[in-house]
């Protein structure tokens, strides 16, 4: 995925017609839109693919500084190309000082040296106490590295709840300085940003053009801003400078407005005194080819936040009280195991599951890829949630209606029975999504017409009933279903499985014939060991493309057929297999309801969305809503469980409190101007605008996103967002 990404922002900084060419020999696109993204790479980038082994690289006599790549292609052709850049894709390893650390803690590592783990505790090292997260477990990318961020904080959290608060130090703000009749006196502060901006624009220009708009009293650059030395220099300017509104030209308010705000709080004034100019962004990225009109786009941006934010007023915040309970959708492993995390730090949680037993789609698993028992482990936890005095469990239940906003939500739960369905009402802070997901069921490759067609845990069922003894063959077929147009993604556990299952029966049974039919293997990390075992104990990979898929029908006497293109020797195989395993594809269920109910997205494929793939992986962006599992994507049973962990940990973020601070920034109605029409009603995602008992609409500010749809919405113009008032954003358009 590094090389994919790569290679892309090659292509769009070069702007001259760049190749970039990937040689790989199985695609690991396994991650949540990773599948979406190499299509992309292919097909709208021009990113060129090859599948091949690459066999040496040599210098170009010919040339000064090129590079002489050959590779064999999958037919065995020996081939070669010339490169001017060569970029290598070199794995991960623990460095040696890391090792050392581990050994002085007392802390095991595995046989590739990560730190060892277990499927069941994915953030507890070896010695109770010290937790892991990151690459030092093994290799990943970052959002699973965040993940387990937060669950390491959620494990450290369960174990430290009795002390909490005992040692704490509660930092003071400043009194806020009332800035009431005093004219504007405005800093900007401009930022390198490395290159990322510098590179493109002139920022010495930018500077001093900043100098020269009206109301501005100090202008500074740096080269990072968001920078800890940075911002208590710029702390320092406003006190003695007596600024009293700031402006940044940097990169993403999304990213770092907080952080700035912070420093205004820091220094006596209003938070909402600030506007960033994106001079990243939407500047330097989009115009790198052309930097003198970058610079001219950066004044114009520079300009217009100095204008607006000499025209906004302090804000004020509401505060409300914080309901501290959770409710959790969800009775599999991941919701369980959130539920134990908000109990043992004392919280009491409600868990609601929709079926009759708790468990999920773990009900069908046996082992883990390392051969844990998944049924010994799912009983256990089954036992601990329900003797668990905090948590209350709801089986047979599903949820009617939800009401309120972060830290005081309404939940209606409708409770089967036998006599009609019944209604309970749960109050709670926060929320917790974990409604799982499933395996389709095939409308191809024989599936549901011939007994010896199976999925995923019908072929265990099989295998436990001893009806697979005395194959001879099997065929194992990979993404059924998955990475197709209906479903573009994959299911990311289907190779694992499908691997160990043929090393399990490859074992009982060492004359069976096994082959394994794939697109991309894509057994990732370590995870690797399991495919090179499969291959040393015979286990036999065909790969085919999707326009050539397996064809599998029945002969005169009823055995299955498979033909197959052999991709090596580029010849039609017939396979008379005993049985066949499909992977079909995961996809979840029942998110269109829960999305509506807590105002959350989904994705195309209707998994949950996270507030920031990379930042916020378990928070959706209705604060006080968190996810995990396979409702958020498909993923093994170890990332279920730490993902668990970190929305339990997010959560704790807001349950800890007593009380909450509001965003200011939030929509009010002028009453003299409304016409009761209720667009604003109808159109708010969040439910924020309502009719008060005169009938006129107002607006619950705890509600309230500042999302601004109400006032594009509104007829006669009774509404207006705080800090983006039509005056405001008028000035801002004329400036330009």
């Amino acid at each position: 995925m590094h090389a994919i990404k790569q290679a892309v922002i090659a292509k769009e900084h070069a702007k001259n017609g760049l190749e970039a060419t990937i040689f790989f020999m199985d695609m690991r696109a396994f991650g949540k839109d990773f599948e979406r993204y190499y299509d992309r790479a292919r097909h709208e980038h021009g990113v060129r693919f090859i599948r091949s082994r690459a066999h040496s690289l040599d210098p170009d006599e010919s040339t000064a500084g090129n590079l002489i790549l050959s590779y064999v292609d999958e037919a065995g052709n020996m081939l070669e190309e010339v490169f001017d850049l060569v970029v290598l894709s070199v794995g991960m390893q623990t460095p040696s000082d890391m090792a050392e650390l581990a050994k002085r803690l007392g802390v095991d590592l595995d046989s590739d040296r990560f730190c060892a783990t277990t499927s069941f505790q994915p953030v507890a090292t070896s010695r109770a106490g010290i937790y892991v997260c990151g690459a030092f477990q093994g290799p990943k990318d970052i959002p699973q590295s965040v993940v387990e961020a937060s669950g390491a904080a959620a494990a450290a959290g369960s174990v430290l709840a009795a002390a909490r608060s005992t040692l704490t130090i509660t930092s003071e703000p400043p009194p806020e300085i009332n800035i009431k009749g005093e004219p504007p006196r405005l800093g900007v502060f401009v930022c390198h940003c490395g290159i990322n901006i510098a590179g493109v624009v002139d920022v010495a220009a930018l500077r001093d053009y900043a100098k020269t708009l009206p109301y501005v009293a100090h202008v500074d650059d740096n080269l990072y801003t968001c920078s800890q030395d940075s911002q208590e220099s710029m702390l320092q300017v406003i006190k003695e400078q007596k600024l009293n509104r700031v402006v940044v030209a940097a990169c993403s308010p999304r990213t770092h407005e907080p952080l700035f705000q912070e420093t205004l709080v820091k220094s006596g004034l209003n938070k909402y005194l600030f506007e960033m100019a994106n001079i990243r962004n939407h500047d330097s990225w989009v115009h790198g080819s052309d930097p003198q009109a970058a610079t001219k786009k950066a004044k114009d941006l520079v300009r217009m936040a100095v204008t607006k934010v000499a025209l906004l007023e302090p804000l004020p915040e509401i505060t409300v009280e914080i309901n501290q309970s959770a409710l959790v959708v969800g009775g599999g492993v991941a919701g369980m195991i959130a539920s134990l995390h908000l109990a043992d730090q004392g919280y009491k949680v409600t868990l609601l599951e929709a079926k009759s037993e708790l468990g999920g789609q773990a009900q069908n698993l046996r082992k883990t890829w390392l051969g844990e028992d998944i049924k010994q482990y799912l009983n256990d936890l089954i036992a601990r949630v329900n003797d668990n005095e905090h948590i209350r469990v709801y089986l047979n239940s599903d949820l009617e209606e939800v009401k309120g906003f972060v830290g005081n939500f309404q939940s209606k739960i409708r409770l089967a029975g036998t006599i009609g369905p019944r209604f309970s009402t749960v109050r709670h802070g926060v929320a917790i999504l974990a409604t799982g997901g499933h395996a389709t069921d095939p409308d191809e490759y024989l599936y549901g017409s011939h007994p010896r067609v199976f999925r995923w845990h019908e072929f265990e069922d099989a295998f436990e009933a001893g009806q697979l003894q005395n194959a001879q063959s099997c065929v194992f077929i990979q993404c059924v279903g998955s990475r197709e147009p209906q479903r573009p993604y994959c299911s990311k556990i289907c190779c694992t499985f499908s691997i160990q299952q043929a090393i399990t029966l490859k074992e009982a049974c060492p004359e069976t014939d096994i082959y394994i039919l794939y697109r991309d293997i894509r057994t990732y990390g370590q995870r690797e060991e399991l495919y090179a075992r499969a291959r040393a104990a015979g286990v036999i990979f065909i790969r085919y493309a999707v326009n050539e898929k397996p064809l599998v029908d029945t002969d005169s006497d009823g055995r299955l057929q498979v033909r197959i293109k052999d991709h090596v020797l580029q010849k039609p195989l017939l396979l008379t297999p005993d049985f066949i395993t499909l992977a079909s594809a995961i996809e979840t269920g029942g998110t269109k309801k829960l999305a509506q109910l807590f105002k959350v997205s989904r994705s195309e494929d209707n998994f949950f969305v996270e507030a920031h793939a990379k930042l916020r992986p378990v928070e959706c962006a209705t604060d006080g809503v968190y996810i995990c599992g396979l409702a958020h994507y498909p993923k093994p049973l170890e990332e279920s469980i730490a993902q668990a962990q970190a929305a339990a940990s997010r959560a704790v973020t807001v349950l800890a409190q007593k009380k909450l601070q509001v965003s200011g920034q939030v929509a009010g109605v002028n009453p003299m101007k409304c016409s009761v029409c209720g667009v604003c009603v109808a159109i708010c995602p969040f439910g924020a605008p309502n009719f008060d008992e005169r009938g006129l609409s107002e607006i619950n500010q705890a509600l309230c996103k500042g999302c601004g749809l109400c006032v594009a919405s509104c007829r006669s113009g009774a509404i207006d967002l705080k800090g983006f008032e039509d005056k405001q954003i008028f000035a801002m358009i004329e400036e330009l």
